[in-house]
């Protein structure tokens, strides 16, 4: 299952806290923006929150963005967009890429989505920017990183003196040696 909500602390993403949202599901394919970082308000032109996260995407890509939101809610997934906004006047063309991971609220349905989007290069331009899909890859969850292939290759074993290169981490506070 996601993780909850309450348990993103905002100081551990500090670095892509202006790329950085929050969405929250309104109805199946639908989400609207409850924070949003800076970057979002300079491509839109204005602060986004409580607007739908479909504003981002160009009316032709709706019907597949919707689609691809309602895997990311109901089964839940992972969303993985590459964007691209086509230049006009006053700025040029602007690729970007956008990851959604889903969230349980604190009531414990996924009715929430952590975002990152980045564009670029250069600035935004003319604003408001709109994207149109260029590749959408959604991953249900365990589907992933915990899904090794079998050949995969054998771990590292540390050097002698040498600090291991991974390391175990509770998410219940616990500490663990090493």
């Amino acid at each position: 299952m996601p993780p909850r909500r309450s348990q993103i602390d905002p100081r551990r993403i500090e670095a892509v806290l202006p790329d950085a949202f929050i969405v929250e599901r309104i109805a199946p394919g639908l989400a609207r923006f409850r924070v949003a970082g800076a970057h979002l308000a300079g491509l839109m032109g204005m602060d986004v929150r409580g607007m739908p996260l479909s504003c981002l995407i160009r009316p032709p890509a709706r019907e597949g963005f919707a689609a691809a939101l309602a895997r990311l809610f109901e089964e839940p997934a992972t969303l993985d967009l590459r964007l691209v906004s086509p230049g006009g006047p006053g700025c040029a063309e602007l690729t970007g890429r956008m990851l959604l991971l889903p969230l349980q609220s604190d009531l414990g349905d996924v009715s929430r989505a952590l975002g990152c989007l980045v564009s670029g290069p250069g600035r935004p331009g003319r604003a408001p920017r709109r994207f149109d899909l260029s590749r959408l890859v959604a991953t249900p969850l365990g589907t992933g990183l915990a899904a090794a292939p079998e050949h995969a290759p054998p771990a590292r074993p540390a050097l002698a003196g040498e600090r291991p290169w991974l390391r175990l981490a509770a998410s219940d506070g616990a500490r663990l040696p090493g």
